[in-house]
């Protein structure tokens, strides 16, 4: 199972061409996609316009959900991140560890266009479906 990163779907819903949406483009109805509440409100947060939002909304609903953080992975998001802390990494977005984290513990590979996963990948063993 894939977990899309909030940063592809947003390319994915503005139509941009990059190497990551067109992987999503080829995996949708292929592959066994999940979303989860953090990426959700990641994508959905950001439509000016409603039905962009509804159209989008609408879409993501489609796919197999998972509540991604709760107490287990919260906590073992927290010693994800200071690990990468003490190894000198430095990590922008605390969902984006939390994230990572999920798709650790789940088995999840994770498709993405933000080079704080590249680090996970190096550092904690986050499986990732690269471009």
């Amino acid at each position: 199972m894939i977990v899309v990163d909030s940063s592809v779907w947003i390319d994915f819903f503005r139509d941009a061409p990059t190497p990551q949406v067109e992987i999503l483009s080829g995996i949708i109805g292929v592959k066994q996609i999940v979303i989860g509440d953090l990426i959700l409100t990641e994508v959905l947060q950001g439509f000016r316009r409603n039905a962009d939002y509804q159209r989008a909304r609408d879409a993501l609903f489609t796919l197999e959900y998972r509540d991604m953080l709760g107490r287990e992975n919260a906590l073992a998001a927290a010693q994800n991140y200071r690990r990468l802390r003490a190894k000198g990494v430095t990590v922008w977005k605390t969902i984006d560890v939390m994230i990572a984290t999920f798709c650790i513990t789940g088995g999840y590979t994770l498709l993405h266009a933000d080079r704080d996963f590249d680090v996970m990948r190096d550092t904690l063993g986050l499986l990732t479906l690269d471009a």
